[in-house]
């Protein structure tokens, strides 16, 4: 994990250095991130310890604004009405350049920082998305360029944007609608992934809601006649959607749980809710789905006697690639060049492996950087 972090924050530290940069000024923030990346390393696995659910990063947003505020950053807190978020800024002027940093952990996914799975003991959440790094790398990288600036007399306004609940909360939808980003020239996001590369990328459109039903609760046994179900309801509209499947254009992703069915078996519930998510590549065409995700559930409530509301969690379109900035990016990739892994860290990835389904897939870890090209992401996110 240690050299993957340590790749990381030159990469996004050198990214926004064009290249045609003395390469004694690259020079200058590598040497700084290497003289402080047992400092960066353990602001990262501080996030991985605190694994905090979006808009609920109390402990991880302080301590991020804290790392910066104490390297001579201005730090505004609660943007855009939201606890969590905050701008670190440095400098003035144009250009304005940002660089993004996510902190939030995922529900039900606590695991030690073991190749075997390991609960933490009264730790439900954990960091599967590896956005403990990106938090701590991000900044790595911001307090890197800020030497560079000073070192250099640039001139310009470096901003670090603390973006909460990437996962299900598009926190940086928020942040744009309160103009958080108009004046900014560019942004540089990235993520923590198997491989090392430096790619336009695109991304799902994505859309999701809450469908409550709400029904008239009555012993099982005793007066079925009388109650209506509200998990009647969910059950009705998850069998339809199902079927829907078969209909719907061939990239289009639908994924659903059930996270409330009832209490007992033998008492009809009158409430029950069901989580939805909706990709698809094209914005236009995820709205006709969607539309027909929302008639499914009202049929499915008329159908069982229940009521229904749907309550949206969140939208996004997909991410637009910057196939400019992405060749100076892999350049400079390119230059610092890939991760050299230990026998030691070999050994954890082999071990993490055995778990795959099919093990004999798992070729090894991939060290080099490897040529740039347009990746169609089946993901989606709120960047």
């Amino acid at each position: 994990m240690k050299k993957l972090e340590a790749l990381t924050f030159l990469l996004i530290a050198t990214a926004f250095i064009s290249c045609a940069a003395a390469d004694d000024e690259k020079q200058q923030v590598i040497s700084f991130l290497e003289m402080h990346k047992q400092r960066h390393t353990d602001l990262a696995m501080q996030l991985w310890d605190f694994a905090e659910l979006g808009y609920m990063e109390t402990r991880s947003s302080n301590l991020l604004k804290q790392h910066l505020a104490s390297s001579g950053f201005e730090v505004t807190s609660g943007v855009a009405d939201i606890p969590t978020a905050f701008v670190a800024s440095y400098g003035e002027g144009s250009p304005v350049i940002g660089i993004l940093a996510e902190f939030d952990a995922l529900p039900g996914i606590s695991q030690s920082a073991t190749p075997t799975r390991e609960i933490v003991d009264d730790k439900p959440n954990g960091h599967a998305c590896g956005h403990h790094l990106f938090g701590a790398c991000s900044t790595a990288a911001a307090l890197a360029l800020k030497e560079w600036m000073d070192d250099q007399d640039i001139k310009g306004t470096l901003r670090l944007y603390g973006t909460p609940a990437e996962e299900g909360g598009s926190g940086k939808v928020y942040m744009v609608r309160a103009g958080l980003f108009d004046d900014v020239d560019a942004v540089l996001h990235w993520h923590a992934s198997d491989r090392n590369a430096a790619n336009p990328s695109t991304s799902l459109v994505n859309k999701s809601a809450r469908f409550t039903f709400t029904g008239i609760s009555a012993h099982a046994a005793a007066a079925p006649h009388l109650g209506r179900s509200a998990l009647d309801g969910v059950e009705s509209m998850n069998y339809m959607v199902n079927l829907m499947r078969e209909h719907v254009l061939e990239k289009t992703r639908i994924h659903y749980v059930i996270t409330r069915g009832g209490e007992a078996p033998n008492v009809v519930p009158d409430y029950a809710q069901v989580y939805y998510y909706v990709r698809h590549p094209d914005a236009d065409t995820l709205l006709m789905i969607w539309d027909r995700v929302i008639s499914v559930s009202e049929a499915a409530a008329k159908g069982t006697g229940t009521e229904v509301h749907a309550k949206v969690m969140h939208g996004n379109h997909s991410l637009l690639p910057n196939e400019t900035l992405a060749k100076v990016m892999h350049a400079n990739l390119s230059m610092v060049g890939g991760v050299v892994y230990s026998e030691e860290e070999k050994e954890f990835a082999r071990r993490v492996s055995s778990s795959f389904l099919d093990a004999t897939n798992f070729s090894g870890l991939e060290s080099k950087v490897l040529p740039m090209k347009m990746d169609n992401g089946q993901g989606s996110t709120d960047v």
